[in-house]
């Protein structure tokens, strides 16, 4: 049970962080987590360092829990693990693809399109994180998965603090690109299609803006 409970907290405190619900440097406080979410401090805290070896939270002596402020530098070396990883795994699904496959991946991509058009914009930040998880899963391979789903939280508190209002309004059109790519079994053009995808939304990225405030309560109300 209270495996269980500290489970909850850590997916529901990831969903807030990587909705945009909970902002970057946003206090945590024990007591007010405990009482939201009717458990013991101490589940609160195994949640939080749970948290805390994601990246998502830091702890600080004396101070308690933050939603973590991701460094530029940090940005910039999660977009260049991205690339890594995402590359590569492109060009492994291309020689992998099936109907099935395609099939799924369209499916997603539909569910973007349909998300596009309303003012949901937490349903988007997922949809759209999700297709690259979606393409290792489809790979059978999990570990890439937990590793991409990972990374994509982090780049949820990235794009937070750094995009710009106008910033990744193509992620979906490029997404739909690259399925077509992997469709047409086309290696290169899909390398260089995801490449380029990640590499748009890094350039979106404005590293001079200031870190908007958040409310702990109002956050886990949503």
């Amino acid at each position: 049970m209270e495996s269980s409970s500290t489970s909850a907290i850590v997916e529901a405190l990831t969903r807030a962080i990587v909705e945009h619900r909970l902002q970057p440097g946003t206090k945590l406080a024990e007591q007010k987590l405990a009482d939201h979410f009717g458990v013991s401090r101490t589940l609160v805290r195994q949640a939080l360092f749970q948290l805390a070896q994601n990246r998502l939270v830091t702890l600080e002596p004396a101070r308690g829990a933050f939603v973590a402020t991701p460094s530029v530098e940090e940005a910039r070396q999660v977009f260049a693990v991205r690339r890594m990883l995402e590359t590569e795994m492109t060009r492994a699904f291309v020689r992998s693809v099936t109907p099935a496959k395609l099939k799924a991946l369209r499916a997603h991509v539909a569910s973007e399109k349909a998300a596009m058009g309303t003012h949901d914009a937490s349903t988007r930040t997922e949809l759209l994180g999700d297709f690259h998880v979606r393409m290792a899963e489809l790979m059978g391979n999990e570990v890439l998965a937990q590793m991409l789903g990972d990374l994509i939280s982090r780049c949820a508190l990235i794009t937070l603090m750094y995009q710009s209002a106008s910033a990744a309004e193509h992620s979906h059109e490029e997404h739909a690109d690259i399925v077509a790519a992997l469709a047409a079994r086309d290696e290169e053009r899909a390398v260089a299609l995801m490449q380029s995808h990640l590499e748009h939304v890094e350039a979106s990225l404005t590293f001079d803006r200031k870190r908007p405030a958040s409310d702990l309560a109002a956050a886990l109300a949503s």
